[in-house]
């Protein structure tokens, strides 16, 4: 297949870890010429040093997508660095599962999960609205979640922002049609990818799960936890139990490596193991 990648300005929220950080790894292989944006600057340094060294492209420029000022000065800054913005991905996203009995100590954490989550997405996709209109062409990828399909014990406010998105994704594609190509990215459970750890109450995730498999999930879970090799861990096998970033990451490249006049504009990708019923 030919390398649409190659060339492309691609800017990525949430670069420091997870998918963010896979995906500016991988597309800077390929030839893009990346900026990485998140809020920690030691980590955005350390990701695009290493890309540097192997004589490819890229920047950094730190980033709170929550705060619109700052987002707006992200995509100017690619746009000096490299000309253009060809392609956005609105990667950044916090995860804090909790019940509504929960709200003492889970308001906070929801409040930001709104403002990084939806607010981060409407930010990213207002501020270089206009330059890719301008350039005739752009493709931005709103990352949604499973989460996002159906509502479920547990995840109401982190599914409200990741449906959210996807609402965002599909109302944007009908108004920039034949200008913005539109991509709404739903993974399943995916490691590691930092978002586990900002689970406030970790029984909120049976929610997602098929009842009857409760058990074997948790025992699987933890093996893999552990580190021990099986089946489950293996993408070869059809026990496959949780997607690695890398995966999902190969699956977000294959939506951005297609010619101009081509549009991937839903992808749910899932591990075929997998104990979720959403």
């Amino acid at each position: 297949m030919k390398n649409y990648v190659d060339g492309k300005v691609i800017v990525i929220t949430g670069a420091s870890e997870g998918f963010g950080r896979s995906l500016a790894q991988k597309t800077a292989e390929m030839g893009a010429k990346v900026v990485c944006a998140a809020r920690r600057e030691e980590k955005l340094k350390e990701i695009v040093d290493g890309i540097k060294a192997k004589g490819q492209s890229a920047e950094y420029v730190v980033t709170d997508v929550s705060d619109r000022k700052q987002v707006e000065h992200m995509i100017d800054f690619a746009v000096k660095t490299y000309g253009a913005v060809d392609v956005l991905v609105n990667n950044a996203g916090i995860m804090p599962l909790a019940f509504f009995e929960d709200h003492h100590k889970a308001i906070e954490k929801w409040e930001r999960c709104i403002d990084t989550n939806t607010k981060g997405t409407l930010f990213g996709i207002c501020a270089v609205y206009d330059q890719m209109i301008k350039q005739g062409h752009g493709h931005i990828i709103n990352l949604d979640s499973i989460y996002g399909n159906w509502p479920s014990r547990g995840a109401a406010v982190y599914g409200m922002t990741k449906n959210g998105n996807g609402f965002l994704a599909d109302a944007l594609r009908l108004e920039s049609k034949g200008k913005i190509n539109v991509t709404t990215v739903r993974p399943t459970g995916c490691r590691p990818t930092g978002l586990t750890g900002q689970v406030v109450n970790p029984k909120a995730i049976e929610g997602i799960l098929v009842e009857s498999s409760l058990d074997d999930y948790f025992a699987i879970e933890q093996s893999i936890n552990e580190g021990k090799e099986s089946e489950y861990s293996d993408p070869e096998s059809m026990k496959y139990f949780v997607l690695s970033a890398d995966i999902l990451v190969d699956s977000m490249i294959y939506c951005i490596n297609q010619p101009l006049g081509v549009s991937i504009s839903d992808i749910t990708v899932r591990a075929t193991g997998e104990y979720y019923m959403i």
